[in-house]
């Protein structure tokens, strides 16, 4: 069998770490946020948030239907961020186009 000494074991130990730490790193960087068409989408998403608000308060919506569509624009969200999960961060140009198409959809109704 092989005789691993303390400091051979305390080597392995912090190369491991620092492998792990590394790839992590490598990881984390992989998911894009601020990737030009998630930046795109989720700028939209926050407009259609403030206008949303803006009609409630203004009374040309009722909160049932602010809540409904706040509701439809965090289902948008939720799609996008599973999109980019599956795709190393970011969104491809057909997911976008599908995004904006149903952010016009709830637009509309604002």
């Amino acid at each position: 069998m092989f005789a691993i000494s303390k400091k051979s074991g305390l080597a392995v130990i912090v190369t491991a770490l620092g492998l792990v730490a590394c790839t992590s790193q490598m990881a984390s960087a992989g998911w894009a946020q601020n990737h030009p068409r998630r930046a795109e989408v989720n700028a939209r998403l926050e407009v259609q948030n403030w206008r949303i608000n803006q009609a409630l308060s203004h009374g040309k919506i009722t909160p049932a239907q602010a809540s409904a569509l706040h509701a439809q624009d965090q289902f948008i969200r939720k799609e996008e961020r599973f999109e980019a999960g599956q795709n190393g961060g970011h969104i491809t140009p057909a997911e976008q186009k599908a995004l904006n198409q149903q952010e016009n959809k709830v637009s509309g109704k604002i």
